[in-house]
């Protein structure tokens, strides 16, 4: 008997390619699914589109419902990270307690042996350990997002594109006339119908406050610093510019800000909730690369620990923000990451 595979069907171009691909192999049983995460009307529509792609590839679907959940485990999370000050990073937090949190153990209560993405990213064996490896197509690459996940997960994930460029995918949804029904790409935060500032407005409301320098000068006026992140240039509207947002003042309320680019450099920060994926932790300090946030270049750090997680950075690195990843790397392999404090 063949294997079973379900398949997490977003009714983008990336999960009805991989999907396609599957089911195109023939040596899996391939199923597909949609998580009904909010009420909204992108996923509304997204649904439909996944249904009607599953109808045309030709395979069972199922539909998923978790509001309820998402609303508890992301959008609390991403509200209340603002709230704190600090810069969420919802997609690692749902590819780890959703996609293969909840999704995989729907999946396996239906009896699949594996559950499939449409991540830019590979999994690979090596010395009887699972390895996250980074995805052929390096602007696409979403290893990234990936670090949270351990062992016993991988060992039911499937990511079929990591060894493809995205102008290929794109290729194959013209070639197999996924393309009319895709029509455009899905977006990475997909409870965001507008933008993160409206969403927000909507949750937490404004709340205004002081803009300052270094010197406690007062600039002008915020309405919120959870509009705002660390490293921000724009949206700030003050005369005499450009400004970056450089520390948040919780207590005070007061937004600080500086004219001076050099000051957001940084050679060393803090990290908390480490998670190695081998299950294993190094003995430190090690020297890795690591990545502190989604599309940038990863650099020469040492990993150490006294009271907390030190990354020291062999060279300064720029707009740090608290709530965001840092990601750990040998090569092209991930070994884990952490949380920025």
């Amino acid at each position: 008997m063949r294997k079973k595979v379900l398949c997490a069907m977003s009714g983008g171009v990336d999960s009805s390619v991989m999907t396609h691909l599957l089911n195109k192999e023939g040596e899996l049983e391939v199923s597909g699914a949609f998580m009904r995460l909010s009420s909204g009307k992108k996923t509304i529509e997204a649904e439909k589109k996944a249904r009607s792609i599953a109808k045309r590839i030709n395979i069972p679907f199922y539909v998923f419902d978790f509001r309820k959940e998402f609303e508890k485990e992301i959008i609390k999370y991403f509200v209340e990270s603002y709230k704190k000050g600090v810069t969420p990073n919802p997609c690692v937090v749902c590819n780890k307690k959703m996609k293969f949190g909840l999704f995989l153990k729907e999946a396996k209560k239906l009896k699949m042996d594996f559950v499939a993405t449409g991540h830019y990213a590979s999994i690979k064996s090596r010395n009887n350990f699972l390895e996250i490896v980074r995805g052929k197509d390096n602007d696409k690459d979403q290893s990234y997002f990936l670090w949270q996940l351990n062992q016993k997960q991988l060992k039911s994930i499937l990511l079929p594109l990591g060894s493809y460029k995205k102008e290929k995918v794109k290729k194959i949804s013209k070639q197999i006339k996924l393309t009319p029904i895709i029509s455009k790409e899905s977006q990475d935060l997909c409870f965001i119908e507008n933008s993160i500032s409206a969403f927000l407005k909507k949750k937490l409301k404004n709340r205004p406050g002081k803009i300052v320098n270094l010197k406690g000068n007062v600039l002008g006026k915020h309405d919120g610093l959870w509009f705002y992140t660390i490293g921000q240039r724009k949206g700030i509207n003050l005369s005499g510019g450009p400004f970056y947002v450089l520390k948040k003042n919780l207590k005070k309320n007061q937004l600080i800000v500086t004219k001076d680019e050099k000051e957001l450099f940084k050679k060393e920060l803090k990290l908390e909730k480490i998670n190695w994926i081998s299950g294993k932790k190094p003995i430190l300090p090690i020297n890795i690369k690591v990545q502190i946030r989604y599309g940038s270049q990863a650099f020469n750090a040492i990993l150490s620990k006294k009271h907390k997680y030190l990354l020291s950075f062999k060279s300064k690195q720029k707009g740090i923000s608290p709530g965001q990843s840092a990601v750990f790397y040998e090569s092209k392999k991930v070994l884990g990451g952490g949380i920025i404090c």
